[in-house]
């Protein structure tokens, strides 16, 4: 397929007080696949370089962002750092920011993870990367969904 003739991808990420679950779409924009786990660190700068590497080492188009609304559909504490952090990210990299709904998705990671067997002490370790990736396959059905 030519360059020009490919959708979009698309990197998601699960924002957390200690990691970032990070995502990226297939070449044909049908698919998330999960990336890793950033552990954040000490200076917020440090992981929005991080992250814009792996934009670039990606080529995406653009960033879909985990947006921590309350139950409620209200903004939380956490959802107004979050939306801070990925403007941020929006200026250093000059990607376009999708901000999307990842309300019950860390449970929903929890519950995947549970069911494939994994312990439950192995789920630190890869919990933020199966949210990034539900995230970001939520984005991308309702993104193929809007086209037909």
């Amino acid at each position: 397929m030519p360059e020009s003739a490919r959708p979009p991808r698309f990197l998601a990420l699960d924002v957390g007080t200690k990691r970032i679950g990070v995502a990226v779409s297939d070449e044909l924009g049908l698919t998330a696949q999960p990336v890793l786990t950033l552990e954040r660190r000490r200076n917020p700068r440090d992981d929005l370089r991080s992250l814009a590497r792996l934009a670039r080492r990606f080529g995406v188009a653009g960033l879909v962002v985990g947006n921590p609304l309350h139950l409620s559909g209200d903004l939380s504490p956490r959802a107004a750092k979050t939306q801070a952090f990925a403007a941020e990210l929006g200026e250093l990299t000059g990607l376009p920011i999708h901000l999307w709904d990842e309300r019950l998705t860390t449970r929903e990671a929890h519950q995947i993870l549970y069911e494939a067997g994994k312990a439950r002490q192995e789920h630190r370790r890869v919990v933020d990367q199966v949210a990034a990736t539900l995230i970001l396959q939520s984005f991308l059905d309702e993104k193929t969904g809007n086209r037909e």
